[in-house]
């Protein structure tokens, strides 16, 4: 079937698919309330992990396996005999739609949205990685989408699931370290090769791989293996960056336990392109090789910057505290700053720390209160699971995974924007982009329209009602 066709006929009968098949693969099966039929799509690497996870439950079958690249679904594939292997998600949707209750979704970041919509407008259910989407459109139609359907979705920042952020809530909103006044947050990532401008030097398309399939919506260029199965990342047309890749495992400390809404504004410093003597690259392919962002959030009536590093930039020591107290992790953490002390964690929330002011001699220092392990009672597989079989709702829907995927994709928009300024030596645009959540529009830049709403080939184009 052509894509076009395709999408059309997934909005035209979505209505028409039941949740609960009466089938699968011919035989009668174990009702959906003992066990969940699954489709799999990114099925090497992270997605074989997660395949994992979710056979760990012992409440999964696994119908269908999808992936582009059939050398890096091989471990999988072998594992699973009994499952029908593709490297067309399309084909998955044709012959195995009645037969499945959900998705798991852990392709490149710029196919999460056009895979998972057909099938959540056939209700369903869905486990996404993170980031949700690769751009802020998507990932509001994909939460809208799931509360119109009424499916159980999740995103896959399993630190949710472990409750350390949920232990922090309490500290804040017992009062502990007072009214909060800045937040930062940092990564080691990249971990890949990131801030060039040149293009990778054209392969032949290995005999395995569906080049095609594998570029998605993204516009057609040459096959290179410096894009995969990893480094895509850095590249804004497939990947989300350092920020995209960890954000939604640190962030989502702040996010779950202030309750974040919306940025009130993004603005962001980056590492330079320089190809020659005073001379910026023009051609910006990747993300930056380093960045600071900083979001601005309303909280209790006041004005808190939430400050991202990544590329080997870190926070400052907080002031007062024992210098061989570590910070984070390897992979990052989060500082929450409040009037009256501060709490650290690491990255995915985990090994949260109180430490409060105690004033001696006039000079304040931090004491630790409290460390406290997570309280995860379940796998975050498992709560996605159990979730779908007995109703209710994932730690991490897509209401709450959407609205985090956006103020991370906010952050991306600035990063892109300073990106832009460095082409030239003049005065450049305003850094610091007002933004206007609810609408999803940058209020002093609205040329900036088609970041926010990406850009897809013929035949790939998102669209509610697929037309």
């Amino acid at each position: 079937m052509k894509r076009r066709s395709f999408l059309k006929q997934a909005g035209a009968t979505s209505l028409a698919f039941t949740i609960v098949p009466s089938f699968v693969l011919g035989k009668q099966h174990t009702a959906p309330s003992d066990l969940l039929y699954i489709s799999c799509f990114g099925v090497g690497g992270r997605g074989e992990s997660l395949i994992q996870a979710l056979e760990a439950t012992t409440k999964v079958r696994i119908v269908s396996l999808c992936d582009v690249d059939r050398n890096r679904a091989m471990n999988t594939i072998n594992a699973y005999p009994n499952a029908h292997y593709y490297q067309d998600f399309r084909d998955v949707y044709d012959k195995h739609l009645n037969e499945i209750d959900a998705i798991m979704v852990a392709t490149p970041d710029h196919t999460h949205a056009c895979i998972s919509l057909p099938f959540m407008c056939a209700k369903k259910h869905a486990y996404v990685e993170k980031p949700l989407t690769h751009n802020i459109y998507e990932a509001r139609l994909m939460a809208e989408t799931a509360q119109e359907e009424k499916i159980v979705t999740q995103m896959g920042n399993q630190g949710v699931s472990d409750g350390g952020s949920k232990i922090i809530k309490g500290w804040i909103d017992k009062g502990d370290i007072g009214k909060v006044t800045t937040i930062d947050c940092w990564t080691n990532r990249p971990v890949w090769p990131q801030g060039f401008s040149n293009l990778p030097k054209e392969s032949e398309v290995p005999e395995t791989l569906n080049w095609d399939q594998w570029l998605g919506p993204s516009a057609y260029r040459p096959y290179s293996p410096a894009y995969l199965p990893f480094k895509w990342r850095s590249y804004w047309d497939f990947g989300t960056g350092a920020l995209g890749d960890m954000g939604c495992h640190i962030i989502e400390t702040p996010f779950n336990a202030l309750d974040l809404g919306f940025p009130l504004s993004a603005e962001s410093s980056n590492t330079e392109f320089w190809i020659d003597d005073f001379k910026r690259a023009e051609n910006l392919i990747t993300f930056p090789a380093s960045s600071k962002v900083q979001l601005q959030f309303e909280i209790d009536d006041s004005v808190v910057n939430l400050n991202w590093y990544d590329g080997g930039i870190l926070p400052n020591h907080p002031e007062g505290l024992d210098l061989n107290e570590k910070l984070g992790a390897s992979g990052g953490g989060t500082i929450i700053y409040g009037e009256k002390g501060i709490i650290i964690a690491d990255f995915y929330s985990r090994n949260p720390r109180l430490f409060l002011k105690n004033k001696k001699n006039g000079i304040p220092k931090l004491i630790k209160e409290k460390a406290s392990k997570a309280i995860a009672s379940k796998s975050h597989a498992l709560d996605f699971v159990e979730a779908c079989i007995e109703g209710g709702s994932a730690k991490s829907d897509f209401a709450s995974g959407g609205k985090l995927t956006e103020i991370i994709l906010m952050g991306n928009l600035a990063i892109y924007n300073s990106q832009q300024q460095q082409k030239a030596w003049d005065e450049s645009p305003p850094r610091k982009l007002k933004w206007d959540g609810k609408n999803m529009r940058v209020i002093n830049r609205p040329d900036l329209d088609h970041i926010i709403r990406g850009s897809y080939r013929d035949g790939w184009k998102l669209d509610m009602n697929y037309e």
